[in-house]
């Protein structure tokens, strides 16, 4: 099961380029990135909607949702800010190059989250795990090439 789990996340990432160019294509084909983003956020909400409904969910208890704490709410805001930062980014850097430095923030950011076991268990920080996201820096480094011009 743990390597159809790694087959769909390795999709899913492959994926995320074509989100953004397409999204950028959208952009500059109507009124911009942040247009493009929110039709993104709208379409996507649709079928998520859709989803939801067909799998026949639990009825909705409005003191449920309001014990939820407020940073509970802030996923969907992350989610807008890397859609629209995506889309305003993918015609200047190009798709491998902001999915590699994208990838790099996600390993320096899950190694901090994991080491100080924010929302989830503690996971310290070791060399063999600081040794893999130097590894991700050194590619995106190689794929970024910022030391060349355009």
């Amino acid at each position: 099961m743990k390597i159809l789990g790694l087959c769909i996340a390795a999709l899913v990432g492959a994926l995320l380029p074509l989100q953004a160019l397409v999204n950028a294509r959208l952009g500059q084909s109507t009124y911009g990135p942040l247009f493009a983003s929110l039709a993104s956020f709208c379409v996507g909400s649709l079928a998520l909607l859709c989803c939801w409904w067909l799998l026949r969910p639990a009825a909705i208890d409005p003191a449920t949702l309001a014990r939820v704490p407020w940073w509970g709410w802030s996923g969907g805001l992350i989610g807008a800010v890397f859609v629209v930062a995506a889309t305003v980014l993918v015609p200047r850097l190009g798709a491998a190059a902001l999915i590699c430095v994208v990838v790099f923030g996600q390993m320096l950011g899950s190694l901090l989250l994991d080491h100080y076991g924010v929302l989830h268990p503690r996971q310290p920080i070791d060399p063999l795990r600081i040794a893999g996201v130097l590894l991700v820096a050194v590619g995106a480094l190689l794929v970024v090439r910022p030391w060349q011009t355009a």
